[in-house]
């Protein structure tokens, strides 16, 4: 089968990696890919929001599956597409349809939806310019510091954390003015809680669903989590923390609720539903949905998945995800990001890249590169995930900066303590 894979990052090249390793897959396009794609199928030049011309592609080159990476077309709605589309209806789409894709697409939806289902999350209230006067109200029932979140996507960068109350009041009215554009037309105030954070994946045909590992991603740009918010820079997986008794708390309280709030609410979702949680003193809370696997978490989860990853998605699109084995490695893996000198802010690209060959235990997922005359360069703030294998955290961890060490390109940056909190 000939398989198309939307997006661009090192999400997508470890989803085109492993389903490489299928016998069932007989050629893999993505679009618009990167340079580690490159070497694994045929990169298009497509916009994966653009719908016809993912169609064009799509019969072109007698594509049997779709797999969307990112959440945009998700909540754009490209699989409700497929399904109105008679030339289309019949190729089935990995990801939910843009009803269900609300979980990640509204934030508004997804804590009304947690509230409908008692699953534990954050206190909350909605605002948008009809009442955001009374903002200031909702905020002195909370303690500092204070969680903004712009209702719509925001390309990561919607979630402001507020250390006193004017600075909340401020956030709040430059939200719903436009700092996130329509993506703040409505501002979600949650109450913070403290603890430590981590992601659960699952895959389900919308009736059964399989667990897939843990992670935990480190998003800020700093040591010792300081500066900026980033796309992540970094992930391991299994996390310690998250052990059965916590595991069977979030299959309970979370993961089944959640597969049956969607079913009875006539939802039908087909793909991934992430769950970004915290562990608050040993219990677990939902602080927010995502329609897809995380990425750089990706890059961890993937490569301990022993299973053809092709007979999960096969079984997602026939419904019968059940009858289907899914097999994880009990090792360790770990990812370093190596980042472009100056992200998230202004940063240079065209940049040459040197010593990615791959050896060892290691996996190099790009993310944000390109192929030029040959030569691969960088194209974005977030450039290689380098991601290692090993019997130990530890032994994962030394894998990845040692090979880290051995890449090279101008003001190449990562974090040299991932993993350090856990």
């Amino acid at each position: 089968m000939n398989i198309l894979i939307l997006g661009s990052g090192g999400r997508e090249h470890a989803i085109a990696w492993k389903l490489a390793q299928s016998r069932k897959v007989s050629r893999i396009f993505i679009a618009p890919g990167n340079a580690g794609t490159h070497a694994i199928g045929t990169n298009l030049r497509i916009d994966p929001e653009d719908k016809e011309a993912v169609k064009t592609a799509v019969i072109a080159h007698e594509i049997g599956m779709v797999v969307v990476g990112p959440e945009a077309p998700l909540v754009a709605g490209i699989h409700d597409y497929f399904l109105h589309d008679e030339l289309l209806v019949d190729v089935p789409v990995i990801g939910p349809v843009k009803s269900a894709a609300r979980l990640e697409g509204s934030k508004d939806f997804a804590k009304a939806f947690l509230v409908r289902h008692h699953i534990p999350t954050a206190a909350y209230k909605t605002f948008d310019r009809t009442n955001a006067s009374e903002a200031g109200d909702f905020l002195l029932t909370l303690n500092p510091p204070y969680v903004i979140k712009a209702d719509g996507l925001a390309a990561g960068k919607g979630v402001i954390i507020c250390s006193n109350f004017d600075e909340a009041v401020e956030e709040v009215n430059a939200v719903i003015s436009g700092k996130f554009g329509d993506a703040g037309e409505k501002v979600v105030i949650e109450q913070f809680l403290k603890g430590i954070e981590l992601s659960v994946f699952i895959v389900t045909d919308g009736r059964s669903w399989k667990l897939l590992p843990e992670a935990k991603d480190y998003k800020r740009i700093g040591e010792g989590d300081t500066g900026l918010n980033t796309g992540g820079m970094g992930a391991v997986s299994p996390v310690p923390f998250a052990g059965k008794d916590f595991m069977e708390k979030v299959k309970n309280r979370i993961i089944i609720p959640t597969v049956r709030g969607l079913r009875d609410e006539g939802i039908d979702y087909k793909g991934f539903i992430f769950f970004g949680l915290m562990n608050v003193g040993g219990e677990p809370y939902v602080i927010e949905y995502n329609a897809r696997l995380g990425d750089p978490e990706a890059e961890v989860v993937i490569p301990r998945i022993k299973s053809d990853l092709y007979e999960l998605f096969e079984g997602v699109a026939k419904g019968d995800l059940d009858r289907r084995p899914l097999e994880i490695e009990d090792n360790y893996v770990t990812t370093v990001m190596l980042a472009s000198g100056g992200y998230p802010g202004p940063y240079e690209k065209g940049i040459e890249i040197t010593g990615i060959e791959v050896r060892d235990d290691c996996m190099i997922f790009h993310s944000g590169t390109k192929i030029l005359d040959g030569r691969v360069l960088t194209s974005g703030g977030r450039v290689l995930a380098v991601s290692c294998r090993g019997g130990s955290m530890k032994e994962a961890l030394e894998a990845s900066y040692r090979k880290a060490g051995s890449i090279s390109f101008r003001n190449m940056y990562y974090r040299k303590d991932i993993g350090f909190d856990i």
